[in-house]
C-alpha cells in the first residue's frame, strides 16, 4: 500500500506541478532479463493504445518493456477507439501498438470474413497489412481476446442456454442485449453477429431491446439483470469476478483475436531488435494471464501501470 501511496504521489505531482502528465508515468524499473541495447538508446518511440483496460495494461506493459531496453518512450496510451489509435499508426504520429489479429484483418484491412486459425489469421494480416500500410506484425501472444455474449448462470438455466444460436430460446420480450457504443456496429461486432447468426435486427431482436452503454458499465449490467445478453470479450476480467456464463459461438462466427505488436515497417527496419524483447512476452501473455491482469485494474482498482510493471517482474523481464 505505501509503494501505491508513492505512486500516487508522483502522479499528482506530475499533474499538478507541471512535469508530466499522468499518463505518461512510469514506475522506477531496472533491468531484468530485458537488458539494455545500445541501438536503443535515446531512441523516441511513441506507444499508443485504445481506452480499454487490456489495451492500457499491453501498452504499459510496451512502455515499461521499452524503458527498460534504453528507449525514450513517449507514452501515448488511452486513445478513444479502434480507428482512432490505428489512425495515428499509419499517419505516423505514433510508431507501436498492440492490436488484435480479426480487428486488423476485418475493421483495418475490410476483409469480410475472417481466416480459420490462429496461425493463418495472423500470416494473413500480417502480410496484407505490410504490403498495404507498411504495419509490421511481430507474432502474436496466445491470448484470444475474441467477443462473446455473456449471461448470468441464472439465465443460462431458466432458459437452456450453453450456445449462441440459442438466443431464440429466449422470448422477444426478454430478448434483450447491452453491447457497448464501438462493438454496436462493426462487421465483426454485435450487428455483424445477428446476420452471422440469421437474426435480423429489428425483428427478430427488436431494437428497443438493445442498450448501448460504455464498457465501465455494461458487464455489471448484465449480472444484475438490466440486460439479458451482453457483448463482452472474453479476457474480461470481469466475466470471471461477476460469474457471468459465456455462450459458445457455434457458428464460428467470430474470427481470432490474437494479441501482437504491430509497429511501423520504418521502426522495425531501424531496430529490428524490438522484435526481440516482445517475444518472451507475448509468448507469456495467455487468456488466463490476460483475465487476471484485466481483474487487478477492473475488480481490484489497480493502475494500468503498476499492474504492467509488477507482472513484468513476476516475470523476471525487470526488477
Amino acid at each position: 500500500m505505501r509503494a501505491l501511496a508513492a505512486a500516487l504521489a508522483v502522479l499528482l505531482c506530475a499533474a499538478g506541478c507541471g512535469l508530466r502528465p499522468a499518463s505518461s508515468f512510469v514506475p522506477p524499473i531496472e533491468p531484468g532479463s530485458i537488458r539494455p541495447i545500445p541501438d536503443l538508446e535515446g531512441k523516441r518511440v511513441r506507444v499508443t493504445s485504445k481506452e480499454f483496460t487490456e489495451q492500457l495494461v499491453l501498452g504499459k506493459i510496451a512502455v515499461v518493456a521499452l524503458t527498460a531496453a534504453g528507449a525514450d518512450v513517449v507514452d501515448q496510451t488511452n486513445v478513444q477507439g479502434s480507428v482512432n489509435a490505428r489512425a495515428s499508426l499509419i499517419r505516423g504520429d505514433a510508431d507501436l501498438m498492440w492490436e488484435y489479429t480479426g480487428t486488423g484483418w476485418i475493421t483495418y484491412l475490410g476483409q469480410q470474413k475472417p481466416v480459420e486459425g490462429a496461425q493463418a489469421q495472423y500470416e494473413a494480416v500480417r502480410d496484407l497489412d505490410l504490403r498495404e500500410n507498411g504495419i509490421v506484425w511481430l507474432p502474436p501472444a496466445p491470448l484470444n481476446n475474441s467477443y462473446a455474449l455473456g449471461v448470468t448462470k441464472a439465465s443460462a438455466e431458466k432458459w437452456g442456454l450453453s450456445k449462441i444460436s440459442d438466443i431464440t430460446k429466449v422470448p422477444l420480450p426478454q430478448r434483450t442485449f447491452c453491447v457497448d457504443h464501438e462493438t454496436f456496429g462493426r462487421d465483426d461486432g454485435f450487428l455483424g453477429m445477428l446476420r452471422g447468426y440469421g437474426l435480423q435486427y429489428g425483428k427478430d431482436v427488436p431494437r428497443a431491446n438493445v442498450r448501448r452503454l460504455s464498457v465501465g458499465v455494461l458487464y455489471r449490467s448484465v449480472a444484475t439483470g438490466q440486460c439479458t445478453f451482453g457483448m463482452v470479450t472474453t479476457t474480461d476480467g470481469r466475466v470471471k469476478a461477476l460469474g457471468l456464463v459465456l455462450l459458445e459461438d457455434d457458428r464460428h462466427f467470430f474470427p481470432q483475436y490474437n494479441a501482437a505488436v504491430t509497429m511501423r515497417r520504418q521502426l522495425f527496419d531501424a531496430h529490428p531488435e524490438i522484435a526481440k524483447i516482445f517475444a518472451p512476452i507475448s509468448a507469456k501473455l495467455t487468456d488466463d494471464v490476460m483475465r487476471d491482469l484485466n481483474a487487478q485494474v477492473d475488480v481490484d482498482g489497480d493502475m494500468p501501470v503498476l499492474v504492467a510493471r509488477d507482472w513484468l517482474r513476476s516475470q523476471g523481464f525487470v526488477r
